[in-house]
């Protein structure tokens, strides 16, 4: 979902790669763990409280999040104030 998030980020024109979104996208598949979205991680994501951002990408990364036992790096204040998801920032 973080991949498909920057791709759309891209699309917009809100960021920009020199080398093109694909290959910056591969690149990050490359170096770290990109984890699917499973039946698990779905179900989570809409069993998260209402306290927690209503966007459903929102929703996978956090579940994904808790899922897999993670900390969630994240600079978006809703997420943080939920204190649904550990993060770092």
């Amino acid at each position: 979902m973080s991949l498909f998030e920057v791709a759309q980020l891209a699309h917009r024109g809100r960021i920009a790669f020199s080398s093109g979104v694909e290959t910056f996208l591969s690149e990050v598949e490359q170096r770290f763990a990109v984890f699917p979205i499973t039946a698990r991680i779905s179900a989570q994501a809409f069993s998260l409280p209402a306290s927690y951002p209503r966007d459903p990408g929102d929703r996978a990364i956090g579940a994904t999040a808790i899922v897999q036992g993670l900390k969630l790096i994240t600079a978006d204040e809703l997420i943080r104030k939920s204190r649904v998801v550990p993060t770092v920032w």
